[in-house]
């Protein structure tokens, strides 16, 4: 008996012991179950006040929208004068008028001087603005500043050079490249305008005849162009600029490209700050800025920096109705991807003057030697270039002894050779700013041309580990990819977005490849797909590893590092270009993020989980992408020309693929667009110079 009791009292121990244990090991589990429970309820919460900061941003651009359309309204009636400022005070009748004393002035200029019977009818009829007449009598005014939003190739010019002509003294342009002023002293010397460029290789007695003409109210020198580094640093011209404005010879200020003021801007530039000193040290001289790209926030920004208290600001429509926007599949072959240009330019744009722009110096020099080997006429274009060949090339290009600059941004904002067809962007640009500027030098005479624009995957993250430092320089990307990405948004529905205005794509006229798709893009579920690139994701976590963009999408498929790869995961059956989309896809719908590596000689973008990853743990959340299915054909225009047909526009990355794939039906325009009829350029003798040759 006493022994049973003893086995029961040692039974009952033991139990109590085991639920002890289990209790402790529960009390030392439990801090780090917390803070899972911590770490999930904080993700769901990030997650939600972005989802709130979504809804926040949505109802401030709709709010936009509504004063935009409001605004447009009171327009029509003649209540508010197009695309002016309320706050200025001005009316349509109080400008719109031919009875000012330097009206004649300025017509009987525009006739002798620009060769130009009329202002162009892009800029008298643009949504926003009565034309170039408006901008350029406020510019005649003294103390006043007037900022104009203008497409590229509106004729910005004009705005300020025609001004210069008509009056006593001489107009400051302040522009940001060197080859802009270039291309602007060629175009005025061939017009009997007397101008001149101010730079770190101007001769001295080139500088002391400037600084001598600058003091003379009847001097024929009418505009002198400097770059900002010009005034923030020569403290020797800007002592001549001051006995200039007590002259009375400083006409007015043009800041070109003013949106480079602001760091919110598509392409600030530090020196452009300094400007503010002009108002302050000439407070009684007209200033203009000019840009083709800036958004009202920038706008804001650089009215600030240049300290100009009020201004009447005039904003011309964004749309270029001449130019056809396309995007295409980059192939992932070099070979292929050179042989693709090359025959689009040889079949499309036989003998036609054109641009190729690129990434990095390195491709730039890699593509223009590329298509000399193939008998394509080509000149290389960036800022670590001797300054003596970047002019040869500019002049040689702009008498059309070079079919083809192959350029980086630094060929980039004023360049005005009216005749362009086409503009080849070998890889996408690194915002929608710099696209638009980019593409829109091509068909500056009013002319049908092209811009096609070669979109690859790769190109996001070459781009993004250049920009990750810059202040919006991402989000500028994700918009930029954004746009290559869409497949069934009009282009110019999507380029109005960007730029705070409203458009109808009924408008377009199908001179887009959205707009020629006959078929609207089916909508696919790629939510699973999201789910097993998490799983792979979290695994490589696990693991301590990184992958990159092009890692993670070989495990998915089931290649590259077998560790890489997830049992449960079956690997897609889509081509890799899909994939790819997919990847991009859930990128800029922040299911994936981006996570950078510093290292001594390169910045390194890798994948991580994104903050909307958590939102697939509910039950029914779906994720969808477009133009994953066929829907291939392209419904012609009716302004189409049945002789010349176009390539089918990509109606899907099976259709991208195919066009790649299928060299017969590479490089015919979509025939939804209407041909190229503009004649094809003669060689211009170059003065003394020798005709440049390309081999």
């Amino acid at each position: 008996m006493l022994a049973l009791e003893l086995a029961v009292v040692q039974l009952i121990e033991l139990k109590l012991a085991a639920c002890l244990w289990s209790l402790l090991c529960l009390l030392i589990a439990f801090p780090a179950v917390l803070e899972e429970v911590l770490v999930s309820i904080e993700n769901e919460l990030q997650a939600v006040e972005m989802q709130i900061q979504e809804l926040v941003d949505k109802q401030q651009e709709l709010l936009q929208k509504k004063t935009r359309v409001k605004n447009l309204i009171k327009q029509s009636s003649g209540d508010l004068e197009a695309g002016g400022s309320k706050d200025t005070g001005t009316s349509a009748e109080e400008w719109n008028r031919t009875d000012f004393p330097w009206y004649e002035k300025l017509k009987t200029a525009l006739q002798s001087k620009f060769k130009l019977h009329k202002f162009r009818s892009l800029q008298l009829e643009t949504v926003n603005a009565p034309g170039v007449r408006l901008i350029i009598r406020a510019a005649c005014i003294r103390e006043t500043t007037v900022f104009l939003v203008m497409p590229t190739g509106g004729g910005k010019s004009l705005c300020y050079q025609l001004p210069a002509v008509c009056s006593d003294g001489f107009t400051l342009v302040i522009c940001p490249l060197i080859s802009l002023m270039e291309d602007q002293l060629m175009v005025l010397e061939q017009l009997g305008i007397s101008a001149a460029l101010l730079n770190a290789s101007s001769s001295k007695e080139h500088v002391k005849w400037v600084h001598t003409e600058m003091l003379k109210r009847d001097s024929q020198l009418k505009l002198i162009y400097v770059t900002p580094e010009k005034i923030a640093k020569s403290k020797m011209f800007m002592s001549k600029l001051e006995k200039a404005y007590q002259a009375g010879c400083l006409a007015r200020i043009a800041v070109d490209e003013v949106h480079c003021c602001s760091q919110w801007g598509h392409d600030f530039r530090p020196d452009y700050k300094s400007l503010g000193i002009l108002k302050r040290q000439f407070p009684n001289t007209p200033l203009i800025g000019l840009t083709a790209t800036a958004t009202n926030h920038v706008l804001k920004d650089a009215q600030n920096i240049l300290h100009v208290q009020k201004c009447i600001t005039f904003t011309a429509s964004f749309n270029r109705p001449n130019l056809y926007y396309e995007v295409r599949h980059k192939p992932s072959n070099n070979e292929d991807f050179i042989e693709d240009i090359v025959k689009t330019i040889n079949g499309r744009y036989k003998g036609l003057s054109g641009i190729v722009y690129c990434f990095s110096q390195k491709d730039s020099e890699q593509v223009t030697a590329s298509l000399q080997k193939l008998g394509i006429k080509a000149g290389t274009y960036h800022a670590n270039m001797d300054a003596k060949y970047k002019t040869k090339v500019h002049k040689g290009w702009s008498t059309n002894q070079i079919q083809v600059v192959v350029a980086t941004v630094a060929f980039g904002m004023g360049i005005d050779k009216p005749d362009v067809r086409f503009v080849i962007h070998h890889s996408m640009s690194k915002s929608m700013e710099n696209y638009y500027q980019e593409s829109g030098r091509a068909g500056r005479d009013d002319q049908k041309a092209d811009c096609i624009l070669y979109y690859g995957f790769g190109d996001i993250f070459r781009i993004s580990s250049m920009v990750v430092m810059e202040n919006v320089g991402q989000e500028k990307l994700y918009d930029m990819v954004s746009y290559c990405q869409n497949m069934s948004k009009c282009r110019r529905v999507l380029i109005a977005h960007h730029f705070d205005e409203v458009w109808d794509s009924a408008n377009c006229n199908r001179i887009c490849d959205n707009c020629c798709r006959e078929n609207a893009c089916e909508k696919m579920d790629i939510t699973g797909y999201c789910r097993d690139l998490i799983k792979i994701l979290e695994q490589a976590d696990r693991m301590s590893e990184k992958l990159t963009p092009l890692k993670l999408i070989d495990a998915w498929s089931g290649k590259g590092v077998s560790k890489f790869r997830v049992a449960e995961v079956t690997p897609p059956k889509h081509p890799r270009e899909e994939l790819e989309r997919i990847v991009a896809h859930l990128l800029l719908q922040q299911y994936l993020k981006e996570d950078f590596s510093f290292t001594a000689f390169a910045t390194i973008s890798y994948l991580k989980v994104g903050p909307k990853a958590w939102l697939l743990k509910k039950e029914g959340h779906i994720i969808t992408i477009e133009g994953m299915i066929n829907s291939r054909s392209v419904k012609p225009s009716q302004s189409s020309n049945s002789k010349g047909s176009r390539e089918n526009a990509q109606t899907g990355s099976k259709t991208v693929q195919d066009s790649v794939m299928k060299k017969s039906q590479e490089h015919k325009r979509p025939s939804c667009s209407p041909n190229l009829k503009a004649k094809k350029p003669k060689p211009q003798a170059d003065g003394n110079d020798q005709p440049l040759v390309i081999d």
